[in-house]
């Protein structure tokens, strides 16, 4: 990195962390007991300047290095944050990746300037209730009629699927070709046989809305099409790298975050005459963390890197998800043992951080498929 954009990324730092103090800390709470946050705070985050900062300036975005758009969801979780920086990752990490790399200027223009300003809210609907990792086996189908499609199917735990404007949805076209006959469409939630289910309650990250989305007969234009018709799959392997780096740095984050609350207790915190701080079992247990913690930051580091030469792969993504993902539960579940009985009551925010960071080895491909993945860079199929 160059210090043009290190200086960049601790300007935004510096930014997010303010936007983060001001603007979500007094609703958080709330927020998360209402289950929902309000679509309105996507235009609050637009009018702050920080979706999409690394699109171009045509789209009204700040033309940032990628590193910035990483470090807003690292900052988000480290605050404690986490369902907000899920919510995020999918809209301005994901989703709009897809748009301007697969979409036509056309499907740019249209969709990219709304995103940024936070008018726009989107998600992307790939996993189906009878299939989860496994996105070769989805039946839901576009068919082909006239100049457009048809759509005819169900999503299931879609983040922002309750504010969705737009949806990515991944279906059949060739339900005979397997994962070489899916596509991928750019769907308006406005249009006619689209309806979204009741939102699904969660274990954790409950301000972030998570739906099933149903589709009957759908009718979409023939410029709905996300790329060329058969690549959806092919598409989808192309952005994973990009998906899983966003896991990644929400672990860290949130990992950091765990870290410090935890410090701070146990140098408060007194038993048996002492303060928590001064026990070797307390010291050597967040000594552990902190190594792991540096370790994951380095993996990051090298992988960042990749990304940002083009050379990142699908094996690459799943070691740096897998590895940090998991370190992200080993560790916050050690903080939380030393918060003690207090860990497990709402009036310390360490249980948030435990219920919150759960999801994260599953979504995105679960630990289980990210070892399958390197299994395969090893010794084959």
């Amino acid at each position: 990195m160059t210090n043009t954009q290190n200086e960049e990324l601790e300007l935004f730092r510096d930014m997010i962390q303010r936007f983060l103090k001001e603007e979500v800390q007094p609703n958080y709470e709330q927020w998360e007991r209402d289950h929902l946050m309000p679509k309105e705070f996507w235009r609050t985050m637009g009018d702050a300047g920080i979706l999409l900062v690394d699109m171009e300036e045509q789209y009204g975005a700040a033309n940032t290095s990628f590193d910035v758009s990483m470090m807003v969801q690292e900052e988000m979780c480290a605050a404690g944050y986490h369902a907000l920086a899920t919510g995020y990752n999918i809209h301005a990490n994901i989703v709009a990746p897809y748009v301007n790399n697969i979409g036509t200027q056309a499907q740019r223009d249209k969709w990219l300037p709304g995103m940024v300003t936070g008018e726009v809210v989107t998600a992307l609907a790939m996993t189906e209730p009878s299939a989860g990792s496994d996105l070769a086996a989805l039946r839901s189908k576009a068919i082909k009629e006239g100049d457009g499609y048809v759509l005819n199917g169900s999503k299931v735990f879609i983040t922002n699927g309750i504010h969705a404007d737009m949806v990515i949805v991944a279906a059949k076209t060739d339900p005979s070709a397997g994962a070489k006959g899916v596509s991928l469409f750019i769907v308006d939630t406005r249009l006619e046989g689209f309806s979204t289910g009741k939102k699904i309650e969660k274990m954790g990250q409950h301000s972030s809305d998570t739906a099933e989305l149903f589709f009957s007969d759908v009718r979409l234009p023939a410029d709905a099409l996300l790329g060329q018709e058969g690549r959806g799959f092919a598409y989808m392997m192309e952005e994973l790298p990009r998906e899983r780096l966003g896991c990644a740095m929400q672990a860290l984050g949130h990992t950091r975050g765990a870290l410090k609350i935890t410090a701070e207790y146990v140098t408060e915190r007194k038993a048996f005459g002492q303060k928590i701080s001064q026990f070797q079992n307390t010291r050597f247990k967040l000594a552990e963390v902190k190594i792991d913690l540096e370790l994951c930051q380095a993996l990051i580091e090298k992988y960042m890197a990749k990304f940002d030469r083009g050379e990142m792969t699908v094996e690459d993504a799943a070691v740096v998800k897998y590895a940090t993902t998991e370190m992200q539960l080993r560790a916050v579940n050690q903080c939380l043992q030393l918060f003690g009985g207090y860990g497990y009551t709402d009036e310390y925010p360490i249980s948030r951080f435990y219920r919150d960071a759960r999801v994260q080895t599953i979504y995105a491909g679960s630990s289980e498929i990210m070892k399958e993945i390197v299994a395969r860079g090893v010794v084959g199929r």
